[in-house]
């Protein structure tokens, strides 16, 4: 490569084309390859030290309320996995099996897990005899394989890495708070350090995890107007402890069957940061999860005391962020590019002019503003930087989902908008499956949750006309 060479070529404009601009930017910012197996990403480093950051803030949110981590098998016998029937009947088409052992046919197929309730459940039954043993709450870190016929890296993977909380509990009000806590946690996770705004709500029966009596969700919106399921929390209530067994004795010795939960997080939301918050120049990462938050580039390096004093800064800054040091014979031009690629919050310039006059260059990714700082308040102006992009991330994320949030009260409008504005669309609905099938045959949507803060937008169902039961958000979704 030749040092001048601009290190941005190529990128498909987001407005041009969404998904080849998605895809250039995972390859162009280094986050992942394709490897030889069709579906499954290598990913690499940059792209796995944010999932790091990713799971290193979530896990420390889960041990702070009493989750332990443990791991189960990645196989899961056939005689299993059909001990539930909702379930299995729901992962079917996605399940990939293990026929052979070495040259030698299995007397059991062995499913590559999708999920593992299962296998928990198992665990539960053998572990669980009374009152004492409860509530059990667990999470496993690990990776799953669901057969996917259309995928992209990130969003829908053959194989992809996640958390899957599995808890059971005395009773049923224990097992909904649990949903609802876990769910609750997701949604500040999103906002306050992914700067993702999300809206909570409950999941139809018809779009509910297979096995699930509620399934919970937290859905964002992507800049072309999509929706992201963004995580899910499930409440079992005591369906799979009937399934497999798993009874307690209470405090009076009676036998009770323990009800049930299950949520989850996976590596989708490293795609939905790159498309709530990149551009056309490349990723933009809040701070909060950035691997890096400030890079540092020395100007004229080749002079006398630059880099000295490019090292000195890289040292004091590495106190209050996670920083490093450019020092690369690439042209600056280059290195500014890279960093902007990169979605790097905030590069320091600094050369021989800046360090006669002891101040530095401070340039912010979201917007590319540029502040002249003296070098004696650096670390203190880069704190505040940090905290201002990423403030201003959430709330220019959350002022693109109001712009594109649209209110519907007749089928024909809600057809017009669906057809002609992408965003999510709130509509009132009767609860009849009947009507969910035709809004997303005729307006080709689904219904995206039943959110928690409801409005009443009419007294009818914008598709039947009957008595409406609740306000739905509907949109087209990845």
């Amino acid at each position: 490569m030749a040092k001048g060479k601009k290190f941005v070529e190529a990128i498909t404009s987001m407005d041009e084309d969404f998904a080849k601009w998605y895809t250039d930017i995972v390859k162009k910012a280094e986050l992942v390859d394709y490897s030889s197996v069709k579906g499954c990403m290598i990913i690499r480093p940059y792209g796995y030290a944010i999932w790091e950051n990713i799971q290193k803030n979530l896990d420390e949110r889960l041990k702070a309320t009493g989750h332990e981590n443990v791991y189960m098998p990645m196989f899961i016998p056939e005689s299993l996995l059909n001990k539930e029937k909702d379930h299995v009947e729901g992962f079917a088409p996605e399940v990939a099996w293990v026929t052979h052992g070495g040259s030698e046919e299995l007397a059991e197929r062995l499913c590559v897990r999708p999920t593992s309730e299962t296998l928990f459940c198992e665990h539960f039954a053998k572990i669980v005899q009374s009152h004492n043993d409860l509530p059990k709450l667990y999470n496993q870190w690990c990776s799953v394989v669901r057969w996917e016929k259309t995928t992209r890296p990130f969003l829908r993977s053959t194989e992809f890495l996640w958390q899957e909380g599995h808890t059971i509990h005395a009773t049923a009000e224990e097992s909904e708070k649990e949903t609802i806590s876990i769910l609750n946690m997701y949604a500040d996770f999103c906002e306050n350090v992914l700067a993702m705004p999300v809206v909570k709500g409950r999941k139809t029966d018809k779009e509910k995890f297979a096995g699930a009596e509620a399934t919970y969700t937290i859905e964002s919106l992507m800049h072309d107007g999509k929706a992201l399921q963004s995580g899910t929390s499930h409440n079992f209530g005591d369906g799979f402890a009937k399934a497999f067994g798993i009874r307690y004795n209470d405090k009076n010795g009676q036998l009770q069957y323990v009800h049930e939960t299950s949520w989850g997080v996976t590596t989708r939301l490293i795609g939905a940061i790159i498309m709530v918050h990149g551009d056309d120049s490349g990723l933009v990462l809040p701070p909060r999860i950035a691997p890096t938050q400030v890079m540092i580039i020395p100007i004229a390096q080749h002079k006398e005391g630059v880099l000295e004093k490019a090292e000195e800064l890289r040292e004091r800054v590495s106190k209050v962020a996670r920083v490093k040091l450019d020092s690369s014979d690439k042209m600056p031009g280059w290195k500014f590019s890279e960093c902007e690629m990169k979605g790097i919050p905030v590069r320091v310039e600094i050369g021989p002019k800046d360090i006669e006059n002891n101040e530095a260059v401070i340039v912010r990714r979201d917007n590319r503003e540029k502040i002249v700082v003296s070098l004696d308040e650096l670390e203190t102006k880069i704190t505040e930087t940090l905290e201002i992009v990423q403030n201003a991330l959430l709330e220019k994320a959350k002022k693109h989902r109001e712009e594109k949030t649209y209110s519907a009260v007749t089928l024909e409008d809600f057809i017009e908008i669906a057809d002609n504005k992408p965003g999510f669309i709130k509509a009132m609905w009767c609860g009849d499956e009947a009507c969910e099938n035709k809004l997303k045959e005729v307006a080709g949507v689904s219904s995206r949750c039943m959110p928690f803060e409801q409005e009443k937008l009419s007294d009818k169902c914008v598709c039947c006309g009957k008595e409406a039961k609740t306000m739905v958000y509907w949109g087209k979704a990845y």
